[in-house]
């Protein structure tokens, strides 16, 4: 809300931990370019097991230094609570108060998920560790997570997320507004009050959208 009352939308942008330098320089430069805009915060993935660990922490670093609101990713998928619990500790140090909770996907020959097995079990930790320290964050699929076994298992899996102590959802990003729509309506129906916010994919070529087509 802003200071007349009226609703105010609250945005944000993700990003992904460069590879290179030269990435690095060119996610610097953009992020300066899209902070103009005032967003609510910039969340940074986390690659599953943590194999962008120490890039989505330089990433995380320099957005907090510039005075700027980051939310990093956090999976299951290769974690333990030993370890989730430390970069729990890390990001409290570093004033960090808001986190995307992910199951995330499990990599082609990584044979255990960890001991964390589904996104619920992640957001309980979070809650049971920090208290309230950290805005919870978890994600929706209003075109249905591809692994469920239905799309209203995957609303009472959404609900149960939700119910663990998420404070609000973000989509994963989808290709028909109605799906969007029907989702909240039916989650609403099932008791879920918190705010849920469409994520979008900008297409900026030609080419991007026929590979989405072909998808």
């Amino acid at each position: 809300m802003d200071n007349n009352g009226m609703n105010k939308a609250l945005f944000s942008f993700e990003f992904f931990p460069p590879q290179t330098p030269e990435g690095a320089e060119k996610l610097t430069a953009t992020r300066k370019r899209l902070a103009l805009l005032k967003p609510a915060f910039f969340s940074v993935t986390f690659g599953a097991g943590g194999s962008t660990q120490e890039r989505t922490f330089d990433i995380v670093r320099q957005i907090q230094s510039d005075g700027h609101n980051a939310a990093p990713h956090l999976s299951c998928v290769g974690s333990t609570r030993e370890r989730i619990r430390a970069i729990l500790k890390n990001y409290r140090e570093m004033d960090i108060s808001r986190i995307v909770a992910l199951r995330g996907d499990l990599p082609s020959g990584m044979g255990s998920i960890g001991e964390f097995q589904y996104a619920n079990e992640l957001v309980s930790f979070i809650r049971a560790e920090m208290g309230e320290h950290f805005h919870i964050e978890v994600a929706a699929y209003p075109e249905f997570h591809p692994q469920a076994k239905s799309p209203r298992d995957d609303m009472l899996n959404f609900r149960r997320k939700m119910n663990a102590g998420a404070d609000s959802a973000i989509t994963q990003y989808f290709y028909n507004a109605d799906a969007y729509f029907r989702f909240v309506e039916e989650v609403r129906k099932l008791g879920v009050t918190a705010p849920i916010v469409p994520a979008i994919m900008p297409i900026l070529r030609l080419s991007q959208l026929a590979r989405f087509s072909d998808a």
